[in-house]
C-alpha cells in the first residue's frame, strides 16, 4: 500500500456506509479521498471524522454534468485521479411490471451508468499521465448468480450483472490499449446497513451473523495492496457466520 500513498482516489457514496468506511481506510494509508455524495451535510461530517486526506464534494452521480465537474475539480487541484471506488447505488424492489420508466432509469442510471462514466473519466486521467491506476467496483451476489436469490428485487439485479460485466469490458479495453489499471469486482453478501434492516428481519436473517462495512473497506485495501504483476479481477465477500446460506438466501448488497 506504500506506493498508493499521496495519491488520489474518488470514493462515490462517500457519506454513510460502505462509502464511508471504505473513505475512512484509504485516508489511514495517506491517500487524498475526493469523498463525493448528494448530501454535503453528510460529506462535512464524515470529513470531520476522517480528517485532512477527506476532500467533501457534492454530486448527483446520476447527473453527467455534475461527474464532469468533480473531475475537473480533481484535475485542477490534485492533477487527476489513481483510485475509483464505484460504491454509490441504490435499490428499490419495485417489481418490473409495477415500475414506472423513471424508476427504471433510476436504478439503471445509478447502479451501471453513473460507473460507466466515471471509470470511462478515471481511465482517461490516468492514461493522460501514463500513471498507474485501480478501479474498484462495488456490486452484490444477485450480480454474480442472480438465479440463485429466491426473492424479486426489480431492476437492482439486472443493473448489479450489468456492473458486473463492465469490468470485463474494461478490462479487456485496458489490456488491448496497454494500460497499467487494474478493474477489481467485490461482491458482498449480506451487509449491516441500517437502510435493510427491516428486510433482514423479515427474511429472517441473524444481523450478528451479518457482514460489516469495515469488512468491505478492508477487502479494498487488500485488492489495492496487491503486487504491480498481479490482479484480482473479482473476489466475494461473504460473512463466515452465514456458511453456505449465504449461497442460496436472498443476498442483496445495500450501498
Amino acid at each position: 500500500m506504500n506506493y498508493w500513498s499521496g495519491k488520489v482516489a474518488i470514493v462515490t457514496g462517500a457519506s454513510r456506509g460502505i462509502g464511508l468506511a471504505i473513505s475512512k481506510e484509504l485516508a489511514k494509508y495517506g491517500i487524498n479521498v475526493i469523498g463525493l455524495a448528494r448530501s454535503m451535510d453528510e460529506l462535512v461530517e464524515a470529513s470531520l471524522m476522517i480528517g485532512e486526506y477527506f476532500f467533501p464534494f457534492q454530486c448527483d452521480v446520476t447527473d453527467e454534468d455534475e461527474i464532469l465537474v468533480a473531475f475537473k475539480f480533481i484535475e485542477e487541484k490534485f492533477g487527476g485521479v489513481d483510485i475509483l471506488v464505484n460504491n454509490a447505488g441504490i435499490i428499490n424492489y419495485i417489481h418490473v411490471m409495477d415500475s414506472e420508466t423513471d424508476e427504471i432509469h433510476n436504478v439503471i442510471n445509478t447502479n451501471l451508468i453513473a460507473p460507466t462514466i466515471f471509470a470511462r473519466e478515471a481511465m482517461n486521467s490516468i492514461r493522460k499521465r501514463d500513471a498507474r491506476g485501480h478501479i474498484i467496483n462495488i456490486s452484490g451476489t444477485p450480480g454474480l448468480y442472480l438465479e440463485a436469490e429466491s426473492v424479486p428485487m426489480g431492476m437492482y439485479g439486472p443493473s448489479k450483472c450489468g456492473l458486473r460485466a463492465l469490468g470485463v469490458e474494461l478490462r479487456r479495453e485496458i489490456a488491448q490499449s496497454k494500460l497499467n489499471i487494474k478493474v477489481t469486482t467485490i461482491t458482498p453478501g449480506f451487509v449491516q446497513l441500517d437502510m435493510l434492516t427491516e428486510f433482514y428481519n423479515f427474511v429472517g436473517v441473524p444481523l450478528d451473523d451479518l457482514l460489516t462495512c469495515t469488512d468491505i473497506a478492508e477487502t479494498v485495501i487488500c485488492v489495492l495492496g496487491t503486487s504491480n504483476t498481479l490482479e484480482i479481477s473479482e473476489i466475494t465477500v461473504l460473512s463466515q457466520g452465514m456458511g453456505s446460506n449465504a449461497v442460496i438466501a436472498p443476498l442483496l448488497l445495500p450501498d
